[in-house]
């Protein structure tokens, strides 16, 4: 049988400058420009990108959710905050470890989890 994995992931992006700086402060991510409208991000753990588009990301809307790991969720909260992100689901446990959700500038939802304190 074939072996076929998730490989690339891409989102909508408003304005692809302002999510790429929210990106860089948040989170230390890289970008390469494809043209003006798309742009590829790096060192985010999984390969993927930017697309221009007037809409946005949202499971509520039928979009896939993409989960981040970190081993320190509450200075994960403070750099997205400090980068201009709204947090949309505070620190919470579920079976396994603890996570919250949060808005991009241009409104994709994400999310981050942790181990268990």
């Amino acid at each position: 049988m074939q072996s076929t994995k998730i490989n690339y992931v891409e989102l909508p992006a408003r304005d692809l400058e302002l999510n790429k700086a929210f990106f860089r402060q948040a989170f230390g991510w890289d970008f390469e420009d494809y043209g003006p409208e798309y742009s590829a991000f790096k060192n985010a753990g999984l390969d993927g990108g930017f697309f221009q588009a007037d809409f946005c990301s949202r499971p509520q809307t039928g979009a896939a959710l993409v989960v981040l790991y970190s081993d320190d969720l509450e200075s994960a909260v403070s750099h997205v905050e400090a980068a201009g992100g709204t947090i949309e689901q505070v620190i919470f446990e579920f079976p396994g470890g603890r996570r919250f959700h949060f808005l991009d500038p241009c409104g994709n939802e994400w999310a981050v989890w942790g181990p268990l304190v």
